[in-house]
């Protein structure tokens, strides 16, 4: 950086009002680590931000200075879009303030809000905000793209209980969106991704859940895989409103209390139910699963609501190494069911798996054109295939990632078009980002853009272009 520069870095850091890191201070490597073990990048100034002004600030700056621009929320992204090289990186981590309105049934959360912040607040009145799967997860970027987790079913999508939201634009203003306030940037939010500004507030919808729910987990060894499959796809469907699925496919057994020592990182597939009622009914539910798949172990317990979120956190503990790539189906057809079988055993590594979505209930009674969301409404499952290597296992990354763009190529002719959940692209992919999006939504996303960031400043994500 030639001394200018650096003299006008300077500068800035001694007029910001939030907290100015560089290269050598202490806290800038902390500050700059995302969840992704694979990405190492190193911005050339960080501002930690406490509130939408001193984010205006950042973004004021950075334009002035022609430096790229990352925001790190909760900092989960597999592409690592939170942070750059020689860049500036937004870091909202401290802007993670809940606040819940019991009576109306709203909370609102800053922009570096995780889901466990959330889940910690809202579950003090047996209230939840469909979030996620794994609870380190930021809130901005899980439901600025969608968001898809275990509350999908009973409740839609993290993006479908957005009520508002304060967003710092390109420019450096500070406006609120709503279906009243900035309706076109409203609709943009709920799906369009971080294109559009950088959300320092979001407001959502509460649904009565908890404290506990039930839980069901049945596993079976990949020799009666395709069977088991068969078998949950009817009954994942046929579930009452009150019940939702989750197919754990490609699992290696954890070394958990519940799971037999003999058992431990055996290859199989995990059928979940989750029960948002009683346990009697939940046990009624899932007995004709057990007696249909004969389970090598299963898990059948009441679970607080804030455990459930953090279930499958240990396979994704901050530094893993990371890849995904993902599809959706419209059917669990006999043919997909063959190429599972044939690929799930080539995985490497014992916490990669294929986090299998049902797309049912609350999903599918908003509409297409309703939200920016990239996907149909009619799709029946997210196909997320997960290659993970823990921190101290990093060996299983590069031979994962292979397996998870194999089994990707795989499952392709069976997927519902050419698209993905856009959460899920790990890799720059323009044309997939149309495709996931489709033309029509795509062409108003692009006009929308070029009205709030015609210089796409904020790129660092499953970017749309401003239109010409």
């Amino acid at each position: 950086m030639d001394n200018p520069a650096k003299a006008r870095i300077d500068s800035f850091r001694a007029s910001f009002k939030g907290e100015a890191l560089r290269p050598g201070d202490a806290g800038y490597d902390q500050a700059r680590a995302v969840w992704n073990g694979a990405i190492d990048r190193k911005p050339a100034i960080i501002a930690r931000c406490a509130d939408a002004a001193q984010v205006a600030e950042a973004i004021r700056f950075a334009r002035s200075e022609k430096l790229e621009t990352a925001v790190r929320g909760g900092g989960h992204n597999y592409a690592g879009h939170a942070v750059c090289d020689g860049g500036m990186m937004i870091h909202l981590g401290g802007m993670n303030t809940v606040a819940v309105d019991p009576t109306a049934r709203r909370v609102a959360c800053g922009g570096g809000s995780t889901w466990a912040d959330v889940d910690a607040a809202t579950q003090q009145h047996g209230l939840a905000a469909p979030g996620g799967f794994i609870s380190h997860t930021g809130v901005g970027g899980l439901t600025l793209g969608g968001g898809i987790g275990w509350m999908t079913k009973p409740g839609g999508l993290s993006c479908d209980n957005l009520l508002s939201a304060e967003v710092v634009t390109a420019d450096g203003r500070i406006v609120r969106a709503s279906h009243d306030e900035n309706a076109d940037l409203f609709w943009a939010l709920r799906g369009g991704g971080g294109n559009f500004g950088v959300v320092t507030t979001f407001e959502f919808a509460l649904h009565p859940v908890g404290p506990m729910v039930q839980l069901g987990l049945f596993f079976v060894e990949i020799e009666n895989g395709a069977g088991a499959l068969r078998f949950a796809r009817g009954y994942i469907e046929a579930l009452p409103d009150a019940a939702t699925g989750f197919l754990a496919i490609a699992l290696s057994a954890p070394p958990e209390p519940f799971v037999p020592a003999e058992h431990h990182f055996k290859l199989g597939h995990a059928i979940l139910v989750v029960g948002f009622g009683s346990p009697e009914d939940h046990a009624k539910l899932v007995a004709p699963l057990r007696d249909a798949v004969k389970p090598l172990f299963e898990l059948v317990t009441p679970i607080p609501f804030v455990a459930l979120q953090q279930m499958f956190n240990k396979s994704a503990e901050w530094g893993t190494f990371g890849y995904e790539k993902a599809l959706y189906l419209d059917e669990f057809s006999d043919a997909a069911i063959a190429v599972i079988q044939e690929n799930a055993p080539k995985k490497s590594s014992p916490v990669s798996f294929v986090a299998t979505f049902p797309l049912f209930g609350k999903y599918g009674a908003v509409g297409d054109a309703d939200t920016a969301f990239g996907g149909s409404r009619k799709a029946k499952y997210v196909f997320n295939i997960v290659g993970h290597a823990l921190p101290n296992m990093r060996h299983f990354y590069e031979p994962d990632r292979a397996w998870v763009r194999a089994f990707w190529e795989a499952m392709r002719p069976h997927a519902s078009g050419g698209g993905s959940y856009v959460n899920f692209i790990a890799d720059a992919d323009d044309p997939r980002v149309r495709t996931s999006y489709g033309e029509e939504k795509y062409a108003r996303l692009a006009a929308i853009k070029r009205a709030w960031d015609p210089d796409n400043v904020f790129h660092l994500n499953a970017n749309i272009r401003p239109a010409k």
